[in-house]
């Protein structure tokens, strides 16, 4: 999630005309809600529709960038496979308390 901020920044600018580091008061709550409503028509909705696409004829179109993407992510996500359901667990609890600290 943390190298994707870039990405939720702009997302949020577009869709919903926020730009994040100007909030201070926005909780915790009402950004994972907003967050969870980011549309895929923003940066952030390209790069997971890019990420997670599995259907071969669409991945014969995609461009060599497009393929670098897809290829990065499936290989940055691979050693979460590896992991213990705990191991995910504490690791999903970390980001969270980032989060909350960020978003109170």
């Amino acid at each position: 999630m943390f190298d994707d901020f870039d990405l939720i920044e702009a997302s949020f600018t577009t869709q919903y005309g926020i730009r994040l580091r100007n909030e201070i008061d926005m909780s915790w709550s009402e950004f994972s809600t907003l967050l969870a409503g980011i549309m895929p028509e923003t940066p952030l909705g390209q790069i997971v529709s890019i990420r997670s696409e599995e259907d071969k004829d669409m991945l014969k179109s995609f461009t060599k960038e497009q393929h670098k993407i897809r290829n990065d992510w499936r290989n940055r996500v691979n050693p979460i496979r590896d992991m213990s359901k705990e191991e995910k667990e504490e690791e999903i609890r970390k980001v969270q308390e980032i989060f909350e600290k960020a978003f109170g």
